[in-house]
């Protein structure tokens, strides 16, 4: 969760995690602190996150997150009600664009207003996306993956799916499993990724140890895992945002795919961290891909950029 002050830049950037204490039905923690809790937890007390695949899962406790969020900025006066701009996936509903309009209204916005993610995350990598040209954004979060094709200010086709940090993760911890009849966790599985991670083979070599419970006998264990092994377990889901691209380039017309030969395809979201992804979607897609420059806050810095001016399209729906 990225906060982002007009005439300030990013004020706060926390995780989208709430621990909650079963008993009593409370809050205990938001953010950085709620997030060394996972996993870490005795049974009275869950650590979860409200926000799943781009959307709201708890309305309730996204809409108290939202609100220790905009406590932490201690807007006083004018700004006391702020006017709020969400970024959201390109194939979210009408009923899912409503839960999070009516989540930022009832936390203290004053208005709120809505703009597709990937649209956000190219204006923030720097692109201009208002000319008469050609530009495509993969942008690869925690919960979606957005891919879109801009000319005008606006997307010519576009693409969502629910594959993206969060499900290679998830991909990690099974593989462990399967291979090792050893369990992990959720940030174990995360560090994996970002340490020795690649889905390119062979550019990656590096291993690391790492710790988790036997399944056979109950007892802690430590192994050693390889870049390699990493690879082999993201296949599948990165097969999968390839795929999307894919069907995106298809789908645009062809001035424009002539456009995106010229500029290559720029990748946002912590996804684009990913070792080997740039080149693994270069081969796959040949088109040039170029990773944005601090693409963990693309989105952030893309929604401050429309912050500045909407006064101009505050008249205008965004979504």
């Amino acid at each position: 969760m990225y906060n982002f002050l007009r005439g300030k830049g990013i004020v706060l950037n926390e995780p989208s995690v709430v621990a909650i204490d079963k008993n009593t039905n409370s809050i205990l923690a938001v953010g950085n602190q709620a997030r060394k809790m996972v996993g870490r937890t005795p049974g009275n007390i869950i650590a979860l996150r409200p926000l799943k695949d781009g959307v709201i899962a708890d309305f309730q406790v996204t809409e108290a997150m939202l609100k220790y969020f905009l406590s932490q900025l201690k807007l006083k006066g004018l700004f006391a009600k702020p006017r709020i701009l969400i970024c959201c996936p390109t194939n979210i509903t009408s009923v899912e664009q409503n839960a999070i309009r009516d989540a930022a209204i009832k936390c203290g916005g004053k208005k709120v207003f809505m703009e597709a993610e990937p649209k956000v995350a190219a204006i923030g990598a720097g692109m201009d996306i208002y000319q008469p040209s050609g530009n495509m954004v993969i942008d690869i979060g925690g919960g979606t993956s957005d891919i879109a094709v801009l000319s005008m200010g606006d997307i010519v086709t576009s693409a969502s799916i629910k594959v993206a940090g969060d499900k290679f993760d998830m991909e990690i911890l099974q593989y462990i499993k399967r291979e090792y009849k050893l369990l992990i966790g959720d940030r174990t599985a995360e560090e994996i990724k970002i340490n020795i991670g690649t889905v390119f083979p062979g550019a990656r070599n590096e291993e690391m140890d790492i710790r988790g419970r036997d399944l056979v006998t109950g007892l802690p264990r430590t192994i050693t895992i390889k870049s390699a092994e990493v690879e082999r377990a993201l296949r599948e889901p990165i097969s999968e945002v390839v795929q999307a691209a894919k069907n995106v380039l298809e789908r645009t017309p062809p001035e424009l795919s002539a456009d995106i030969i010229d500029k290559g395809i720029i990748l946002t979201g912590g996804g684009a961290l990913l070792n080997g992804i740039d080149k693994l979607l270069a081969e796959e897609l040949k088109v040039p891909v170029h990773v944005a420059e601090n693409p963990m806050d693309c989105v952030a810095n893309g929604t401050g950029i429309l912050l500045e001016s909407i006064d101009k399209i505050q008249g205008r729906k965004l979504v």
